[in-house]
């Protein structure tokens, strides 16, 4: 009875085993197969991409932005802050060493007409020397204050050109340039057209050192887009496999450089066809950008 019992426990495993190796196998075929439906997919959806060329044109663009140089004039609401602040100041301060020269002058002024006064005594403390006053001093610096003319806030008085840096030191400036779209010229933001091997962001910083008579040295954040804005162009250069632009925008500030251009000087609102760029505050790109592109830029320019 023993032998029989053997085969019988025995047979369970082997039938249990050669399942296994069946299902095995099965499975694994099912596998290669789904393995080669996905890659015979894929290389199809491949080769159609690349046979069909997209009808955009891509650019970056750069929204270079020179930050303020100098403090803007203050509202009155600051100003009665400032002046509460002097006072609160003022009051928990200590004497300075002119104040306390002022103290000690009146002290020798108040001993100068008592009755016992030594005028030996007081030229011994002084070594005989002549004695300046604090008062001097500070009716020599009134006269000094007189004659003093403080530099004029605003440079644009004197007719500081478009295309100078120079001008609104107390504002943040946005850099525009000229470009051709088909037969119009108009104000855009430096930018160039997207080419092979490159990213967006090479493609902007390329844009901007690719600009006539500047030297511009900028500080890009970071490599991400800020913005993007999409435009046909126009009927009379527009084809099925050229249909527009993609613009993708990079905020930069400036940081040094040639940032002047050698044209004449022109003063703020005359911008000439001959000038290659333009500083504009945020408020004046109304006068020269389109209003759908300047609807995508305005949202990312901050007034600083």
């Amino acid at each position: 009875m023993a032998a029989p019992c053997s085969r019988m426990a025995s047979r369970p495993i082997c039938q249990f085993i050669t399942n296994v190796r069946r299902t095995g196998l099965k499975h694994t075929g099912v596998r290669q197969i789904s393995l080669g439906s996905a890659c015979r997919a894929a290389t199809q959806t491949r080769s159609k991409t690349e046979s069909v060329a997209s009808p955009w044109k891509l650019y970056g663009a750069v929204c270079l932005q020179r930050l303020p140089v100098i403090s803007q004039e203050r509202n009155p609401i600051e100003d009665q802050f400032a002046e509460l602040m002097h006072q609160m100041e003022l009051e928990r301060s200590l004497l300075s060493d002119h104040e306390q020269r002022l103290l000690e002058d009146s002290e020798r002024m108040t001993r100068k007409q008592a009755d016992n006064y030594d005028s030996d005594e007081e030229e011994a403390d002084y070594g005989g020397q002549e004695t300046i006053t604090a008062q001097d001093q500070e009716d020599t610096w009134e006269q000094k204050l007189k004659h003093f003319q403080p530099a004029l806030r605003d440079r644009d008085v004197g007719g500081t050109p478009l295309g100078s840096v120079e001008r609104c030191l107390g504002d943040s400036l946005v850099l525009l340039v000229q470009q051709t779209v088909g037969k119009e010229t108009i104000w855009l933001l430096p930018q160039a057209q997207w080419e092979a091997g490159e990213t967006l962001r090479q493609t902007a910083e390329r844009g901007l050192s690719s600009l006539p008579e500047a030297d511009f040295k900028a500080t890009f954040l970071g490599n991400t887009p800020c913005g993007v804005y999409r435009y046909k162009f126009p009927k009379e250069v527009r084809t099925e496999r050229c249909v527009g632009a993609k613009v993708f925008f990079f905020k930069a500030f400036l940081s040094a450089g040639s940032a002047s251009q050698k044209e004449p000087f022109l003063s703020a609102g005359s911008a000439s066809q001959n000038e290659p760029f333009l500083w504009v505050k945020k408020t004046e790109l109304q006068g020269y950008l389109k209003p759908p592109y300047l609807e995508k830029v305005d949202r990312f320019i901050l007034n600083l």
